[in-house]
Parts: structure tokens; sequence; C-alpha cells
């Protein structure tokens, strides 16, 4: 081929690369995924596992239910057998560290099985969600509903505890943590009390909407 040729094959060339190289420019980069979120399930019995291995406690069952949906969070499992609300209130400044990006608060079944004035159970679930609240850590609110042996009254008093907070500090709330197994056999321990493995997987999959909605607001605001 003579010179001209060669000049107009460099000009296609040229144009080719220059075209490449705005289409680049104006698919912009390539979106980052979002980060691994940390939370930690701050509980009693029915978080920690009671009598399960640590695989199959609440906070383990749920990382693996997030991940299946593409989610990428860790589940630390600050949860204590037999903790009221006011022990949890003890040792969330160290039981919740720094760098959390939010909490699962599950407490007051044992408040409720000791028959413990639910005025006290407020006023300590309170004082952890105000307590993380001024740390920057939010917080979704796991329900507890009182055994109807303990009477209208205390029912009441004690029901009202958790929607009450979650209307008051705007939190995601799931009203009943135990939903859907409380009464069946099936899906307890020989206590007729704590869930067995089968138990804690009704758990998840109940309370997995309310963790994507939280999920969902963590996103939101940057985390």
């Amino acid at each position: 081929m003579g010179p001209r040729h060669d000049g107009r094959r460099r000009a296609v060339l040229m144009v080719l690369f220059a075209a490449s190289a705005l289409g680049l420019s104006m698919a912009g980069p390539a979106h980052a995924e979002p980060r691994s979120l940390k939370l930690v399930a701050l509980g009693d019995s029915l978080t920690a596992g009671y009598r399960l291995p640590a695989a199959a406690a609440f906070p383990s069952v749920l990382e693996r239910a997030l991940a299946a949906k593409g989610e990428r969070v860790s589940v630390a499992n600050a949860g204590v057998s037999g903790e009221t609300a006011t022990n949890g209130l003890d040792r969330v400044a160290w039981s919740v560290p720094d760098g959390t990006d939010g909490v699962i608060l599950e407490l007051g079944a044992n408040d409720m099985l000791r028959g413990t004035d639910p005025a006290v159970t407020r006023k300590a679930l309170e004082a952890i969600i105000a307590g993380l609240k001024a740390r920057g850590i939010p917080v979704l609110l796991a329900g507890m509903r009182a055994s109807t042996n303990l009477g209208p009254d205390y029912v009441a008093r004690f029901d009202a505890i958790y929607p009450d907070l979650a209307a008051q500090y705007g939190l995601v709330l799931y009203p009943f943590f135990m939903a859907g197994m409380v009464g069946e056999r099936a899906y307890t321990l020989d206590d007729g009390l704590h869930p067995n493995v089968r138990g804690v997987e009704v758990i998840v999959a109940g309370i997995l909407p309310a963790v994507e909605t939280f999920l969902g607001r963590l996103r939101s605001a940057g985390r």
C-alpha cells in the first residue's frame, strides 16, 4: 500500500481509538459493592443458642440466611442465657464494640418469666436503646409477649413496652421474636421453652424481612 492508504488507515484507527476511549469515559467507573455490615445480636438464651451448637444459634443461622440473599453481613452472638434487660444494660458497653453498624436487641423474656415489673424492663431497654443511639448505633427491636397466666394487667403493660419504644425512637420493630414456634413442641427443646434447631430456623424465617428492612436503613444512611 502507498502512503495515502497508510494515512487513511492511521486516521481510521485514531477515530476508533477515540470513540472507544469516549465510550469508556461515558460508561463511568464500575459500581463498588457495598461493604460488609457488622451486626451484634444482644440478647438472652434465645439469641445465645441454649443447648445448641454455635452454628445452629440464631446469629449464625441469620447470617447464613442473609448471605443466601446476597447480603454481606456478619452477626456477632452477644447472647447470654438467663439474662434480663437490666443485665443487658450492665454489659452493653462492652458487648457492642465500636464499629458496630447495628444491633438486634432481644431481651425481656426472662423479665417476663420472673414476673419483673414491666416498668423496670422498659427502663432498662430504653436505656440500652438511648445509649446505642448516642453512640450512633441503630437498633432493630425484637419484641416479646407476656404469658396470659400473668394476668391481663401485667400482659397489657409488658406487651406495650416494645411498640411504645419502637415508636418513640423510630426503630424497626419485629413484634414477637418467638412468633411461629410458641406452643409447637416440634420446634422446642424438651423444656418446651427454648427453640431447637428447627425452632431457630422458624425464628429466622420470621424476622428476616424486618432485618432486611433494617439493613436497607443502614445502607441508606451510608453504612
